[in-house]
């Protein structure tokens, strides 16, 4: 790769922003002093525009030298317009343990301009209506990849056009030739999609391109660090400021140099301060459709999905994909958001009174903790067997009913204050509440403190229906 910009990336702490900060303790920013504020600027919870001192014009100077303070290892890139316009990149750590990432993977699904009309539409539809929810998160699609297979500026510039009409969606425009490119970007001047792709051959049309209609743009090498990292160099020096890295994307035995590759680049920015470097990466899990042969459909996708999982593990900053299934396409949106949830902060959820179905008076009233994985499992599971019943979700700081009663997070103190602060006693008759399996160990504390009498329910919510049957009397 080329020379280092900086020999280490230096932690930050709350002086190095408070010593440029105009230290009026105003609190116009909604923190007690100019410290406070600081501090929230390191942890990434406040932006620094919410300073009004700092953005009046005496102050232009220190405004200038936090940004460039606070610049992201990997920079922030943005595709497409509008509310529907994606951000990808913007990294400031190598490891999630060390800082939250943000902007998670997008994943855009592929359309050519060999396809049927019908079917681009319909894969369009697909993109656009994929939607799971997962402990309290809607999982979605983000772009479409518009691909010229054809060759044909005029096709490309027809389906480019119909995509653009047909979805809000951001896009990325793909092909080497030039012509094609300009073709397919003069259906949506105004688009800002990502261009795929600048090689060694046509880096100066590809970057005039991403000049004249203000594009992101993607610089390829496979396999070869220093051509790309050269490239992005050039490109820059050219005038592009928004690049995209795309080290390259091999399947089977070359699946190895691909995750070595993108780990690579991820460190050069994060640990070795190699600004060249420090660009959204992307992954084309969908070559493993290339040479397709007699492979079967199912065994192909099965690899683009493993190698979807993978990249977006190995630092990915946005996926083009071919294969649409559900099966294939949801562990890979379940491990992104799992990947790109804060590991310092449990998930979870509001505390209060749930109510399922319609119950009444004699219905049964039983509680679980605020961890969002706990409570959305205890909440289908319920909601499934169609149960008339109250649930008082107690707050533990995100801590599961095990975890929570062993580290004192789950309390007959909480618990007793969650039913009296719910005002479940209004709602029903009778004084008895089912507790988890798992927190059978406090139900003694619980009758004392609360006056409820404590029903020892099961300890998977799986068999709650079943309990109620045979154990439930109001």
């Amino acid at each position: 790769m080329s020379e280092k910009k900086k020999a280490g990336l230096r932690e930050l702490s709350p002086i190095d922003i408070y010593k440029l900060l105009p230290k009026t303790n105003c609190k116009e920013c909604g923190q007690d002093n100019c410290m406070a504020f600081a501090t929230k600027i390191v942890n990434r919870e406040v932006e620094i525009d919410s300073c009004k001192p700092l953005l009046k014009p005496e102050n232009a100077k220190a405004y200038k030298a936090l940004k460039e303070l606070l610049k992201p290892a990997v920079k922030e890139v943005i595709v497409g317009t509008g509310d529907k316009a994606c951000k990808i990149g913007g990294k400031l750590v190598m490891y999630r343990h060390e800082f939250t990432y943000k902007n998670p993977t997008a994943i855009a699904i592929d359309v050519t301009d060999e396809m049927p009309a019908d079917i681009v539409e319909s894969r369009i539809k697909k993109t656009e209506n994929f939607s799971f929810e997962y402990i309290g998160y809607t999982l979605k699609l983000d772009m479409i990849a518009v691909r010229s297979t054809s060759g044909d500026a005029e096709k490309f510039k027809a389906v480019v056009k119909k995509v653009a009409d047909s979805t809000k969606l951001p896009m990325i425009l793909c092909s080497l030739n030039n012509n094609v490119m300009e073709a397919g970007l003069m259906a949506a001047p105004k688009a800002r999609p990502l261009i795929y792709a600048a090689t060694q051959e046509n880096w100066k049309d590809m970057a005039e391109l991403a000049l004249m209609y203000e594009c992101p743009l993607v610089v390829s090498a496979p396999n070869d660090l220093n051509t790309l990292v050269s490239l992005a160099k050039t490109v820059m020096a050219y005038g592009v400021t928004d690049v995209v890295l795309d080290p390259g994307t091999f399947i089977n035995e070359g699946l190895p140099d691909t995750i070595n590759n993108f780990t690579m680049l991820r460190r050069a920015a994060t640990k070795g301060g190699e600004e060249l470097a420090g660009f959204p990466l992307l992954g084309v899990p969908m070559v493993a459709w290339a040479n397709k042969g007699d492979t079967a459909d199912d065994l192909i996708k099965w690899r683009e999905a493993y190698t979807a999982s993978m990249l977006v593990v190995r630092y990915a900053d946005v996926l083009i994909m071919h294969g649409n299934d559900g099966w294939m396409l949801l562990p890979t949106a379940v491990l992104r958001q799992n990947i790109y949830t804060d590991p310092r902060k449990p998930v979870a959820v509001a505390p209060g009174l749930k109510v399922y179905g319609t119950p009444d008076e004699n219905s049964p009233v039983m509680f679980t903790t605020n961890f969002a994985l706990t409570y959305y499992t205890v909440a289908s599971d319920i909601e499934s067997n169609k149960l008339n019943a109250y649930l008082i979700v107690v707050e533990t700081e995100g801590s599961a009913i095990d975890s929570g009663v062993a580290g004192r997070k789950l309390t007959a103190e909480r618990v007793a204050d969650a039913i009296k602060a719910s005002g479940i006693e209004s709602k029903v008759k009778h004084r008895k509440i089912i507790i988890p399996g798992k927190a059978s160990r406090i139900s003694g504390e619980i009758e004392e403190l609360s006056g409820w009498k404590v029903l020892v329910g099961p300890r998977d919510s799986s068999e709650i229906p079943k309990y109620l049957i045979e154990k439930w009397q109001p």
